[in-house]
């Protein structure tokens, strides 16, 4: 019997709807984890097209994965940029 050959899973396949990508940034922001807002932004990011999310925001290819990965932790103007770049904005409303 042959080995199963398996592949690392990216949600970023699967996030094609703008609604499930506002819908995942949302959860993350209101999760309040630093660490889960870079990877949800860096996982719509991905599903956009890493290259002109980068070009938009106006940073790197490079730097943005680097940012937006699993141990990122990006400036302010890097998440301004990419939020903009996704064509998201970021509000804010007094926690219940």
């Amino acid at each position: 019997m042959m080995p199963l050959e398996t592949f690392p899973f990216d949600a970023a396949h699967y996030l094609t709807d703008p609604e499930a990508q506002a819908e995942l940034l949302t959860d993350a922001i209101e999760s309040g984890d630093a660490n889960y807002i870079a990877v949800a932004l860096g996982t719509v990011a991905r599903a956009r097209g890493m290259t002109q999310v980068a070009k938009e925001a106006g940073v790197t290819r490079e730097a943005l994965y680097k940012s937006l990965g699993p141990d990122g932790d990006p400036r302010l103007s890097t998440l301004l940029g990419v939020l903009k770049a996704l064509g998201v904005k970021l509000t804010v409303s007094p926690a219940a």
